[in-house]
């Protein structure tokens, strides 16, 4: 293939981040194409999750006018200059249908005219010695080359656990939704996350008896802050579970699955908090409910990414980039190795922003483009000032928490560059003598064992900024780096509404900060 016929970039996969990146390469002027297996974007959500209702939240009125802000409510809608191009125009529901989905993601990839090719499954993944360009061939035979991969194909494979006889249970992904089909039956679902309780309150009605089972205990995302973990709106088998209506949480290790002669299982399990080792129970359906993994086999050895996280996901740097394969990066909730099971880049309103970062990172390093920043006064007032701002609109910062920061490059002319959603750890630019802020917005250390509604349970005041570091609720955190000094850090006081406006709470600590930290070093 002739050098010229070589993209900038290739991208797999026509889901949510796929197309995300599609727009950023397109408005950039850059040569790509995304690759799509399905007949049209989005194919995921046309099966999953399976009942149909997303658990990401779709909140239409917010009472702000500001559109920054209101996408902190909307984890559903991709990033674009187009006020029409928002999920909040097609569901009025705040755990919208999943079909919502597939209808938006459609229109978004029409609206934004991006380049993608449907109906073609890329099977194969090679790359030219050298370091030279991949090749990406599809079903047909047909091969494609570009300077630059990224794989944005979602994690599509069934993560089964090794469990003997689990070839003979159903999975998630392809057992019957239809809960008349599971009348006056004794149902096992293996797995205690959201897909398990999912698949779970869809049966209370019909079926017999209901075990959830897993080793682990069971997750809150109201308590962890994760919203991965279990959600309220899949909870309700535990209230059938505490009030003794014949569903029930297994506490523990699904050892076997032995289908039986009459289509009926027995399933060995070994408790870990109860007089029994283990006991066998029997069951007429068994679903297993263990999530999903990332599907290496189309690599080439030559290309084929280190794995992380249980062989589940890509193991990735900063720059959303393979540890082991230059130029191979990732997009969407492949990058979730990033911060698993703490952070939101396994899902649209964290990764929207990984991959804004992931583009520019591609431009800075490929095109010449330097990352996006202003220039301010290097004054303690004006910084304080430029980071409260930002911290009380950006939904960047507020939803990559811990992981995308703004960053504060001092120069040595009095002036500052300011540049926002610069990934943690990534190598920026030079920080000369007087290093450089980050700001990020985290929740606090232990913040995931207190209970939140505990009303016994020790808080700080939220006037009290002098013990701002000792808060666990979201706020931010600035940092100061400097060459060859320890790190200096300074906590915002957490705030109710999240709305660090108070001179004397905020502003003022803060501006003192900045200007202990700006003062001329002694000779």
């Amino acid at each position: 293939m002739p050098d010229n016929d070589v993209l900038d970039y290739l991208v797999i996969g026509a889901g949510p981040a796929g197309l995300q990146l599609g727009y950023f390469l397109g408005r950039a002027g850059r040569s790509y194409l995304i690759l799509e297996a399905g007949p049209a974007p989005g194919m995921f959500f046309r099966t999953f999750p399976r009942h149909r209702r997303l658990i990401s939240i779709n909140k239409r009125h917010t009472g702000w006018h500001d559109p920054e802000l209101n996408l902190r409510m909307d984890w559903n809608s991709l990033l674009s200059d187009d006020p029409d191009l928002l999920f909040t125009r097609y569901s009025d529901r705040y755990f919208p249908d999943a079909g919502d989905m597939v209808r938006y993601l459609a229109d978004y990839a029409g609206a934004c005219a991006l380049r993608v090719a449907c109906d073609t499954r890329a099977v194969r993944i090679a790359r030219a010695p050298g370091a030279g360009p991949f090749r990406v061939t599809d079903q047909r035979g047909r091969t494609r080359e570009a300077r630059r991969l990224v794989v944005a194909t979602g994690v599509t494979r069934p993560n089964v656990p090794p469990i003997p006889g689990v070839e003979t249970a159903e999975l998630y992904g392809t057992a019957s939704t239809d809960p008349a089909d599971y009348t006056d039956l004794r149902v096992l679902v293996v797995g205690k996350g959201n897909s398990g309780f999912e698949t779970a309150d869809n049966l209370v009605e019909t079926a017999a008896v209901i075990h959830v089972a897993g080793p682990r205990s069971v997750r809150m995302a109201w308590r962890t802050h994760y919203v991965g973990h279990l959600r309220a709106v899949n909870n309700g088998l535990l209230d059938t579970y505490q009030l003794k209506s014949q569903n029930a949480l297994l506490d523990g290790e699904v050892r076997r699955i032995e289908r039986q002669a009459d289509g009926s299982y027995l399933v060995t399990v070994s408790f870990v908090r109860a007089e029994e080792v283990t006991k066998d129970i029997p069951y007429d359906r068994v679903i297993v409910c263990t999530g999903f993994r990332f599907d290496a086999s189309i690599f080439d050895a030559g290309c084929r990414p280190e794995l992380a996280i249980g062989d589940r996901f890509p193991a990735l740097t900063p720059a959303y980039e393979s540890v082991d394969v230059p130029g191979l990066h990732f997009a969407g909730t492949l990058t979730q190795s990033r911060d698993f099971k703490h952070g939101t880049s396994g899902f649209i309103h964290g990764f929207r922003y990984g991959v804004r970062a992931l583009h520019r990172i591609l431009e800075q390093r490929h095109h010449g483009v330097p990352w996006p920043g202003r220039e301010l006064p290097a004054e303690p007032g004006a910084l304080a000032a430029a980071v409260l701002e930002r911290v009380n609109r950006s939904s960047a910062l507020w939803q990559q928490f811990g992981l995308l920061a703004d960053v504060v490059v001092l120069g040595g002319d009095g002036t500052a560059r300011y540049l926002e959603e610069v990934p943690v750890g990534l190598q920026g630019p030079p920080v000369g003598d007087g290093g450089h802020f980050a700001i990020t917005l985290e929740y606090g250390p232990d913040h995931d064992k207190a209970d939140p509604f505990d009303v016994s349970v020790g808080r700080i005041r939220q006037s009290d900024a002098g013990r701002a570091d000792e808060g666990h609720y979201l706020h931010p955190v600035v940092r100061h780096h400097r060459p060859g000094a320890p790190t200096a850090v300074h906590h915002v006081t957490e705030n109710l509404e999240n709305e660090w406006t108070s001179r004397e709470v905020h502003l003022e600590p803060l501006r003192a900060f900045f200007a202990r930290r700006t003062a001329p070093i002694p000779a």
